[in-house]
Order: C-alpha cells, then sequence, then structure tokens
C-alpha cells in the first residue's frame, strides 16, 4: 500500500455557487463519503496561496477581481461561474493545497496525493473566471514546479471531459510543460482540436484527443495506447499533474460519455505506470491528481475510488 496524501477541508465548501448549479458543495460531500471509509490515507492540510505565486500565470487584476468578492453579495464572473462572500478564501485555498500536495509528494512525505479544491481551475485564464473555475490551480502547480523546484519536463494529463482551454494557453508556446488533454470535441469551451499542438518552442508539446459523444472506455484505451502513453514515454516526464474531471462518466448529467469506474482506472494505472518510470521509481512516484468536473454524486465517488484504488492499493 502506498502512502497517498489528500487534501479535503471544509474551507472549500464556502464557495456558494447558489440554488441548482452543478459545481456545489455537494460534490465535496460525496467525495467525503469515500474518504472516510480509508483511514490510511494522509491528511495534508492546506495552505492559502500568496499572491505571487498565483501571479505566475493569474494578472494582477484579474487576482484583485477574486478578491473583491469576499466583501461582495452573491454574483457572477460570467453566466456559468458565480461567486459568493467565501469564494475568495476557497480560491486562494484550492491553489494553496494543491501546492501542499504537490510539495508534500517532493519532500516524499508522501508517495503520491490527490486534491479535492473547490472550484475547479482548469478554464481560468490569465485575465478571467470562466466555465465555474476562478484560478488554474494545476497551471500554478506546474510553474511551481518549473520556477521552484528546476523541473523542465512536467506532464499534466486532462481527462476531464471538457478541454482545459486555460491549462492549454498558459504552457502552448513552451516545452517544459507538456499539456495533454482528452476531451468531447466539438464541446464547451470550443477548444481543443487535435490540430492545436502548441506553437513556436511548444511545438508539439500539446497534444489533445477529441472524442465525439458517447465515447467510451474502449475508445479512450486506444487514445492511451496509440498516442498519449507513446507520447509521455518519448516526454519522460520529471513530474506528472493530473487533471482529475470525472465528468466523462456515464452517469454525468453535463458531459454525454460513457466511462466506466474500470475507465478511470485504466487512465490512471497508465499514467502511475508513467510516473513510476520516470519521476520517482517504484515507490514514490511523482504524480498528484486534482480535482476539476463531475456532477453526479455516484459517479463523483466511483471516479474517486478508482482513482485510489490504483494509487493507494
Amino acid at each position: 500500500m502506498s502512502k497517498t496524501g489528500i487534501i479535503w477541508d471544509s474551507r472549500f465548501l464556502k464557495h456558494d455557487t447558489g440554488k441548482g448549479h452543478p459545481e456545489c458543495p455537494r460534490r465535496l460531500l460525496a467525495i467525503k463519503e469515500v474518504l472516510d471509509t480509508d483511514s490510511t490515507l494522509i491528511r495534508l492540510v492546506p495552505r492559502a496561496a500568496t499572491e505571487e505565486e498565483i501571479g505566475w500565470v493569474h494578472s494582477k487584476e484579474h487576482i484583485e477581481n477574486v478578491k473583491k468578492t469576499a466583501n461582495a453579495d452573491h454574483g457572477y464572473f460570467d453566466l456559468d461561474t458565480p461567486f459568493g462572500s467565501g469564494s475568495s478564501e476557497s480560491a486562494f485555498l484550492a491553489v494553496g493545497g494543491l501546492l501542499e500536495a504537490v510539495e508534500s509528494v517532493w519532500t516524499k512525505k508522501v508517495d503520491n496525493a490527490f486534491a479535492f479544491p473547490r472550484p475547479p481551475g482548469h478554464h481560468a485564464e490569465s485575465t478571467r473566471a470562466m466555465g465555474f473555475c476562478l484560478f488554474n490551480n494545476i497551471a500554478v502547480a506546474a510553474e511551481y514546479l518549473v520556477r521552484q523546484k528546476g523541473l523542465k519536463r512536467v506532464a499534466i494529463v486532462d481527462i476531464d471531459v471538457h478541454h482545459g482551454n486555460g491549462t492549454q494557453h498558459f504552457f502552448y508556446d513552451r516545452d517544459d510543460v507538456f499539456y495533454i488533454s482528452t476531451h468531447r470535441f466539438p464541446f464547451y469551451p470550443g477548444t481543443g482540436a487535435a490540430h492545436e499542438t502548441g506553437e513556436g518552442k511548444g511545438k508539439g508539446y500539446t497534444l489533445n484527443l477529441p472524442f465525439d459523444a458517447l465515447g467510451d472506455d474502449d475508445d479512450y484505451k486506444k487514445g492511451y495506447d496509440e498516442k498519449i502513453l507513446p507520447a509521455l514515454h518519448e516526454y519522460r516526464p520529471e513530474f506528472v499533474l493530473v487533471s482529475a474531471g470525472f465528468d466523462a462518466h456515464k452517469r454525468d448529467p453535463l458531459g454525454g460519455m460513457k466511462i466506466t469506474k474500470g475507465g478511470f482506472k485504466m487512465m490512471a494505472r497508465n499514467l502511475l505506470d508513467v510516473a513510476q518510470k520516470y519521476a520517482g521509481g517504484a515507490t514514490g512516484a511523482k504524480i498528484v491528481f486534482v480535482l476539476e468536473g463531475g456532477y453526479d454524486m455516484k459517479g463523483l465517488q466511483e471516479g474517486v475510488e478508482a482513482i485510489l484504488e490504483v494509487i493507494h492499493g
């Protein structure tokens, strides 16, 4: 059994998205039911990210706009992305919680980790919140590894049903972060076509695998076998970060896909194998998962169980 660290904190529930919004506090309560069944998981304590850390990827103006919500009534950044008076605290903690998970793996306090922040992050752009996301948690984590740890090959693998437009844009012209995404296409947010492969120094370091609606486990396995795994083996990542959205689950009300618990296990197993080979050896593989989407409570639980069964044993 591996030492698996988790980040779960009741302060993430303070992000109030309003009645009927799919990205709701109930998501984390459903996940907590899974986590509470295993006393061997190592509870890590999140910290708030600093403005400097978030400023590695976001503009000062955007950071200030998020901070202002602490004194505001319920409102919206855009039609999909609401905020409440607790959203700023949750957003800073979401980024910092993921950084704490990354640091705990880096220092070998744990072998691997899974962070469960709200709000999610992969749609957030440099200058704006969008798609339920306020700050791009995983983009800051990748920058942390490059800037603070000196890594030259960080892989981000995004398994959310929606393309991570924000994450892609941050690293589109760079080769030190390889962004890989499986997603439904065409679909929100409209990015992620197969021909989007990076530019300049980053040409070839973005890999998009768009799937039609109703894509299933076999479709994803073929994508991993034929495209994702060969690319990762060639890249030899020093750290693997995973945007773990579970809205491709067959039960999800938004995704329109057919991935099962077995499909999520397949993805996790392959990504862990890559991390074990290139980023830490048989134990202590440098891999961290972070929650993105997933809006059916049972589907969320099955997805989280699938990942934990692979990385924790």
